[in-house]
């Protein structure tokens, strides 16, 4: 993470000298991208650093949603000093011109490929972090699914750059790098947006995944003395952690302590298959007590003594 901060500073920095030198929009508009981007290299060094903090009294449930809350961030980070000054680069361009210096437009697209193999180069190393994680399931650790959004945006926006400098430079229209920058600015929103809509369903309280899901039906499923599940819900806490409270019936007939027995084994087995239950909670009920309490008779409806 320090090596990609420190990559993307040093290529914003090129990228904005570069695009000053040749008066070039698209490649001011690829600085203000790297510059968002090792913005946002320090909203995930802050998460990952934070969310790894042990439970206390004021947060028991841990801090694991702390990636969530700095990834928000950076997807604020994106959409700000990205796309919306990619915008305003392109409009301007459109409404005031672009002077054109051949010397700078031959520094800035060297400067831009030196960053497109940069930026390659951490995309791929990206890449095969999600893969050493598991393939897709890789991609549920938001601080490495935003440096992948990061990376993919960045080599696709330096390409948009070249293009469009490289067409302005053999027409002498700028309307090729004006739209090279508002092109940057759309794809940077749209990610912004996804990165943050994502962020927002964990920060929210988003379900465990579906497979952990059924492991713990099928868990309780196999429990001979429970009559029946009337309700599970679990909540996301962190990366790797889950809150899971189940709402069941026991069969009649236990006593006290065979059912303390019976929930401690639960709550057990629960634990075994699915790791990431970090916190169980069981709301246990007799299900002949619970009929019984329900009645016409226990509730005074009609029909009742």
């Amino acid at each position: 993470m320090l090596v990609a901060l420190a990559a993307n500073l040093v290529i914003a920095v090129a990228k904005a000298v570069g695009g000053l030198l040749a008066h070039s929009p698209a490649l001011l508009s690829e600085a203000a991208h790297s510059v968002a981007d090792s913005l946002n290299e320090v909203f995930l060094l802050a998460a990952l650093r934070r969310s790894r903090r042990p439970a206390d009294r004021r947060h028991p449930f841990g801090y694991g949603k702390e990636r969530f809350f700095w990834s928000l961030l950076a997807a604020v980070g994106i959409f700000v000093m990205g796309g919306c000054f990619s915008f305003f680069q392109g409009f301007e361009a459109l409404h005031g011109g672009a002077e054109e210096e051949f010397g700078g437009y031959v520094a800035g697209l060297v400067v831009l490929g030196v960053a497109l193999l940069a930026e390659g180069a951490s995309l791929a190393r990206a890449v095969h972090q999600v893969h050493r994680q598991g393939g897709a399931g890789g991609l549920r650790d938001p601080a490495l699914r935003t440096v992948v959004a990061e990376d993919g945006t960045a080599v696709l926006g330096v390409t948009l750059a070249m293009v469009g400098m490289a067409l302005h430079m053999v027409t002498g229209q700028v309307v090729y790098e004006a739209s090279a920058s508002l092109a940057i600015g759309a794809l940077l929103v749209y990610v912004a947006y996804r990165l943050g809509r994502e962020a927002r369903d964990q920060l929210i309280g988003e379900a465990a995944d579906p497979e952990a899901d059924r492991r713990i039906r099928e868990v309780l499923a196999a429990q001979p003395e429970i009559d029946s599940v009337e309700a599970l819900f679990t909540m996301k806490t962190g990366l790797d952690a889950a809150l899971v409270a189940a709402r069941i019936d026991l069969a009649p007939g236990l006593d006290s302590e065979r059912v303390e027995e019976v929930a401690v084994r639960i709550k057990r087995d629960i634990a075994e298959q699915v790791p990431e239950a970090a916190q169980i909670f069981l709301d246990i009920t007799d299900s002949a007590a619970r009929e019984s309490y329900e009645s016409p008779a226990a509730t005074g409806e009609r029909g009742g003594a």
